[in-house]
């Protein structure tokens, strides 16, 4: 718990707003439109992560809105701040994807200076996207203050000949008509329809995967994850947030109260039992780091392994995001794992309950197809692995859900940034057996370690998805299926051993034995590491050069406190 003295609701915003020596502080407020009496009351932090860049973010205004009626109506006072938010989807496969890691610590670090400077007494964090909901949840386990995170919501899914499509089909059909399968008027009209309007990308990629997490972990309230971004239950749960962070403040609950070793297991088992994204590892990595909760990237393969897929979800599966809603939610899927003996029950859940007490009354759809029991499951070990060897000393992660290839030995096919690899496969330059290999585009190396989305669903769009496979110290967006391995650290720009790789060295994925390994014996190896060195950084000013020196492994979150590029 934190203390807040004699027990006042708005212990830490009066010493902003009380008193004579106040009064400055108080003729700028009331210059903004607030009264003495609203200055009395606790103030409570709206943290928005609006944008009008992205669909993920465009429609929390609205949400913000209703989010200080909740807060008003418990007898807080609200005030509204912006943050950054940059688009995977749009920024995939250009320089700008550098800025989407980094922009999770600025998210963070902006949150947290803006709780401190204004002294706020809880905080309402409302985020919609990949970066967005795991930068929220560090600052908020920064802060450790009364707090909640909400979720935008996904979006609706795009509808295309009868079928569901989502962004990712989009960068599939890249890749189709590169090499001629489709023609330009068909890419067309799969851009046209994928994305139909507000909300986060609709399958069980990135923001979907820490949305469901978030409830788990105790910043979310149970079951806020799963309405679509423009479902009139949206708001509802917006008006809620904010009457729950006045709850929280009263009852003096704070994040690391609920960030415990249990919840961040279920956050896991959660990630691994619905297909989840592999950013799962990186982001609650990084999170846990925030809260002090020791956790390894190890921890993901063990939980992982004992966990069944319970929910059949793209990219690996059938169904989207709103699909799981309409079968009864993520409660029904907790519930689901909890019976299978897979959950911490007795973890505690933001509103108060246990997460037993919480799910007992999860509902089921009748006939519903998109999520099993633990006992007939989709698949009977969930979606993240996480590879050693002598190519990923520190570990690699793979998601194995919807990818039944679990072994390729082949020639490496080197390339030491995104779009080189890219335009290969555009050429057809890439053949059934080779290994894509791109190295330096790690957290340092990028900087800012870029998704490659593009690349992959180029290499599917390309009709080798079966017989190629990727392995990078970068990492994928939660739409990446297929045999691609990321995150391998060290990382090539610190002088991991993938640095030491070169075209036509025979690169052996394992997943069963969970080995990552390069065939070059250790005496060659040692040769080429003493030739090497690192290559100078294109960016040697800014926010990139900044990060570049601070932020550490992948294997560690990829995080920038104290420390950690050391």
């Amino acid at each position: 718990m934190t203390d807040r003295n004699d027990g006042a609701l708005n212990a830490r915003s009066r010493v902003l707003t009380q008193g004579a020596s106040r009064a400055g502080a108080r003729a700028m407020f009331k210059a903004v439109g607030f009264t003495d009496e609203d200055l009395g009351k606790p103030l409570v932090g709206i943290a928005n992560t609006w944008i009008e860049t992205m669909p993920c973010g465009i429609h929390l205004r609205e949400l913000a809105e209703a989010v200080k009626e909740g807060v008003r109506a418990a007898g807080g006072t609200p005030m509204e701040f912006n943050t950054i938010a940059i688009s995977d989807g749009i920024t995939m496969g250009t320089e700008g994807m550098k800025a989407s890691l980094v922009s999770r610590e600025v998210i963070a670090d902006s949150i947290e200076l803006c709780a401190r400077g204004y002294q706020f007494d809880a905080i309402v964090a409302l985020a919609g996207c990949d970066k967005t909901l795991p930068g929220s949840a560090m600052a908020l386990a920064r802060l450790n203050i009364p707090a909640v995170l909400l979720y935008g919501g996904s979006t609706a899914a795009g509808r295309l000949d009868g079928k569901d499509i989502t962004i990712v089909d989009v960068y599939e059909a890249i890749g189709a008509h590169a090499c001629g399968t489709i023609d330009a008027a068909r890419l067309k009209a799969v851009e046209d329809r994928a994305c139909p309007g507000p909300g986060a990308c609709g399958g069980q990629y990135t923001a979907n995967t820490m949305a469901t997490t978030l409830e788990y972990l105790g910043l979310s309230p149970i079951g806020s994850s799963s309405p679509g971004a423009t479902d009139p239950r949206r708001r509802a749960w917006a008006y809620r947030a904010g009457e729950l962070a006045m709850e929280l403040l009263a009852r003096n609950v704070c994040p690391r109260d609920l960030l415990t070793r249990d919840a961040f297991e279920n956050a896991i088992a959660a990630a691994a039992g619905t297909g989840g994204s592999t950013n799962s590892v990186l982001h609650l990595l990084a999170i846990a780091r925030e809260a002090g909760v020791p956790l390894t990237i190890d921890d993901f393969d063990e939980i992982s392994a004992r966990t069944p897929i319970v929910a059949d979800l793209r990219p690996g599966g059938t169904y989207l995001a709103l699909d799981v809603d309409a079968a009864g939610g993520s409660t029904l899927i907790a519930r689901r794992l909890l019976d299978g003996g897979l959950l911490h029950g007795d973890a505690r859940t933001l509103g108060g309950p246990t997460l037993r007490e919480a799910v007992a009354t999860a509902s089921e759809t009748p006939g519903q197809r998109v999520v099993a029991t633990a006992e007939r499951p989709f698949k009977p070990h969930g979606g993240l692995a996480i590879l050693k060897g002598n190519l990923a000393p520190d570990g690699a992660v793979v998601k194995i859900a919807g990818n039944e290839r679990l072994l390729h030995r082949g020639p490496a096919r080197v390339f030491t940034r995104e779009e080189d690899a890219m335009q290969a496969v555009l050429d057809g330059a890439i053949v059934a057996g080779d290994v894509i290999v791109i190295i330096y585009e790690g957290p340092k190396g990028g900087p800012g370690m870029r998704e490659m989305l593009g690349v992959t669903a180029a290499i599917f769009g390309a009709g080798l998805g079966e017989g190629v496979a990727l392995v990078t110290d970068g990492r994928f967006s939660g739409g990446t299926h297929g045999l691609m391995i990321g995150h391998v650290a060290p990382e090539a720009a610190v002088g991991g051993p993938i640095a030491l790789v070169r075209n036509g060295d025979t690169v052996v994925i394992d997943v069963a034995s969970r080995e990552l390994r390069l065939e070059v014996s250790e005496t060659e190896l040692a040769a080429r590491r003493a030739a090497w060195s690192a290559p100078a950084s294109h960016y040697t000013t800014g926010v990139f050069a900044k990060y570049r020196v601070l932020v550490g492994s992948a294997s560690d979150g990829a995080v920038t406190t104290a420390g950690a590029g050391a």
